[in-house]
């Protein structure tokens, strides 16, 4: 069973951000990067991935770059994305988030008593 798209929607761009902190990297990598790191429980839809694009462009946590793709005569390019620090920033902030929404969660999750009001 995989992972709902609703439930990880807000943390879609946390991920990303998490692999653009090791360095630069372009879409099908970073999907790949998430498959892989998640054990193929989450498989980030494409256009989901872009529009995770626009909108940190937007805000200023990612910066776009092209890159002609090396040992291509067909003079292919690729769209490179890196972190830029107000995105550093707002992965802390997220991950600080994270542990607080996880504690909130877990009081909710596995109770033996299962919703016994008395």
């Amino acid at each position: 069973m995989g992972i709902s798209s609703d439930v990880i929607r807000g943390y879609n761009d946390t991920m990303i951000l998490c692999i653009l902190i090791k360095g630069p990297s372009y879409g099908y990598e970073i999907s790949r990067e998430i498959r892989r790191l998640t054990d193929e429980k989450y498989i980030i839809k494409e256009t989901t991935l872009y529009s995770a694009f626009t909108r940190m462009e937007k805000n200023g946590y990612v910066q776009s770059y092209v890159v002609e793709a090396e040992g291509t005569a067909s003079g292919k390019r690729r769209t490179y994305y890196r972190i830029t620090p107000q995105g550093e920033q707002y992965y802390r902030e997220k991950c600080e988030e994270w542990t607080l929404t996880k504690e909130v969660v877990e009081k909710f999750i596995g109770r033996e008593d299962h919703g016994d009001n008395s």
